[in-house]
């Protein structure tokens, strides 16, 4: 047989089937990339989830989070069981300055409420008690500090009696 015989048989067969049968149904693409609100649990329920940049240094570890429009006030980083970093925002982003007597808002698409919730697991060289937050220009940015790495040996001296 030729090539394209063999390849022809193969789309006759089951891979054309499980194609025809995703095509048609999206919403199962969609349960299987997107979480269900179903899954969410009382805790948090209306939370989202925001995208991360962590960068390691030698020092130090730091976390940066997209927050535009939100006040630092509504931003809360805590530790949790002395490794687990929660960085969570319960606040409202302020709308512009359009609604002034006679304007209005012909179309709302951002998140009025950008309420979020990350937690992340810290290794275990942290030093869980030197974090430090700060929120600039819509970027937060969240450090913690590294413990001094051990020390590789001690040197005990011998006494000769």
């Amino acid at each position: 047989m030729s090539p394209v015989a063999d390849s022809s048989s193969f789309f006759n067969g089951n891979l054309a089937s499980a194609v025809n049968h995703l095509l048609h149904f999206p919403e199962e693409i969609e349960k299987l990339v997107l979480p269900s609100l179903s899954q969410e649990n009382h805790a948090t329920k209306g939370l989202t989830s925001i995208p991360v940049d962590i960068l390691e240094t030698s020092k130090e570890y730091v976390f940066y989070f997209d927050v535009p429009g939100l006040s630092k006030t509504y931003i809360q980083v805590t530790v949790e069981d002395d490794n687990i970093l929660v960085i969570k925002s319960s606040g409202k982003r302020k709308r512009g300055d359009g609604e002034d007597e006679g304007c209005k808002y012909i179309r709302l698409e951002r998140k009025a409420s950008p309420k979020f919730l990350r937690k992340f697991k810290l290794p275990e060289n942290c030093n869980s008690s030197a974090i430090s937050a700060k929120c600039e220009n819509g970027v937060l940015s969240v450090t913690v500090e590294k413990l001094p790495p051990p020390p590789k040996g001690k040197t005990v001296e011998v006494a000769v009696s």
